[in-house]
């Protein structure tokens, strides 16, 4: 059997950055010319957060984006947090606000998340955006850019026109399997949605195009689960002891493609967020979004 394709995001990702630094350098050279600012927040001792944080700064500094943290401590209680939220969607000189998960033990997100401005959800998570997907009104909205990066790399594969499609999503999570079941059957695909209780996964796979999982379990799907023409998307994160990082996939099983981890779904997903950012400021000014 030939060996799978490599569905990788770096050159999906550098096309949806040039995008971004077009609209960028418009804003900048304009009459009323300004930064869009963005600002991450945190209410945990998660290390892994903060190094999210700096590498958002870094990007965010190249592409000259106004980025800043408020980092509330992992001793901030719901209504601290909620305070904060509040205050930023208020500011109008906030364009986008990112949570960053997790959350303290203690605290809880989805409450959280009722107090960011869907306008500013640049990650595309509060339920206002969210039930702008599930009713196919995907215009109005801020899509997840995780499920965003998923149909972009579907459509590498596929090809543009998804309708009629079979996708199998395994992993029901609200900030991927969720979203993207909806996004996904707003393209006209036929979506079959897999949890940790369907029965016989391999004969339930069998009959799909495609294979998207995002549960967060390394090694989940191996060569007995798969066919060979299956195209599979491995949303999945998972640290392990030595630092490295796996997905919910065994790597190079034999499929038609697969994206590998990392590399594959997380570089695309990067640059959508600040994609994100883009759409949620023209949202804000009242400028047409496409």
């Amino acid at each position: 059997m030939t060996e799978a394709q490599a569905l990788t995001g770096k050159r999906l990702a550098e096309k949806v950055m040039e995008q971004v630094r077009t609209n960028l350098a418009a804003w900048g050279e304009s009459g009323n010319a300004f930064q869009p600012r963005l600002v991450s927040v945190l209410a945990s001792s998660d290390e892994a957060s903060r190094v999210y944080v700096q590498s958002k700064a870094r990007r965010a500094r190249k592409l000259g984006v106004d980025f800043h943290s408020v980092d509330l401590g992992p001793s901030a209680t719901q209504a601290d947090l909620h305070a904060a939220l509040h205050e930023l969607s208020a500011d109008d000189s906030v364009h986008g606000i990112v949570l960053e998960l997790p959350l303290s033990p203690g605290l809880d997100a989805d409450e959280a998340l009722l107090h960011i401005a869907h306008r500013k959800d640049v990650e595309g998570l509060t339920p206002a955006n969210l039930a702008l997907i599930a009713a196919g009104r995907e215009p109005e909205a801020i899509l997840p850019p995780t499920p965003r990066s998923v149909r972009f790399l579907l459509r590498e594969a596929l090809g543009d026109d998804l309708r009629g499609l079979r996708v199998a999503v395994i992993g029901p999570g609200r900030t991927v399997g969720r979203p993207l079941t909806f996004m996904l059957n707003n393209r006209g695909v036929t979506v079959t949605i897999c949890n940790e209780h369907t029965r016989d996964l391999t004969g339930v796979l069998a009959g799909v195009d495609a294979v998207v999982v995002a549960v967060g379990r390394p090694g989940l799907l191996n060569a007995g689960h798969i066919q060979a023409h299956h195209v599979l998307i491995d949303a999945g994160i998972n640290v392990q002891p030595d630092g490295s990082v796996t997905g919910d996939a065994l790597p190079h099983l034999p499929v038609k493609a697969q994206t590998p981890v990392p590399g594959g779904v997380g570089p695309l997903t990067s640059a959508l967020m600040y994609q994100n950012l883009v759409r949620a400021v023209k949202l804000q000014r009242g400028e047409a979004v496409e």
